[in-house]
């Protein structure tokens, strides 16, 4: 069961990155027009500061929910991987219900602020505020999702990026 449910969201977290690789390509062409029309026609487009923002968060918060799934989250392992089998399975334990923690904060007070700023408008694209804080309650969401397969996987022994039997 935990192989199968392992197997889609690993095409869900590499989806995830590629959505954010395509946000990046995408900022950097509308960063690249802003500099193309401020300096080579002395007319700076107003919408694309904006939009570079918009889709800086979304890819952002995308690239964290997936690092979770991957493993390539902030963390710092040194006095971790000195310590006994044991202990520090605890710890990772402890850090992932720390991590499952953080995205169901984000999700709950990331839907709040969605929800609160969705009238807004932002002027230079047109678009509900609540558009730019969307991936807030939706990286919480897939954050705690992968979150939850990691502490299901250390529980079953299985630690991603580990040999069998490593002490």
């Amino acid at each position: 069961m935990l192989d199968h449910f392992a197997f889609f969201t690993r095409l869900f977290s590499r989806l995830l990155m590629y959505v954010g690789a395509a946000g990046i390509v995408a900022m950097t062409a509308i960063i690249g027009w802003q500099v193309f029309g401020r300096y080579v026609l002395n007319a700076s487009p107003a919408w694309t500061e904006q939009a570079a923002l918009v889709l800086m968060v979304w890819f952002v918060m995308f690239g964290a929910a997936a690092g979770v799934h991957e493993g390539f989250h902030i963390r710092i392992g040194v006095f971790v991987e000195a310590l006994p089998r044991r202990i520090r399975t605890v710890c990772r334990a402890f850090a992932l219900m720390v991590i499952v923690a953080c995205g169901a904060a984000l999700t709950v007070w990331g839907t709040e602020l969605v929800i609160a700023v969705w009238s807004h408008v932002i002027p230079t694209l047109g678009i509900p505020r609540g558009i730019a804080y969307l991936p807030l309650p939706v990286s919480g969401a897939l954050i705690v999702l992968f979150g939850i397969e990691r502490l299901a996987e250390l529980a079953a022994g299985r630690e991603r990026g580990r040999s069998e039997g490593e002490d």
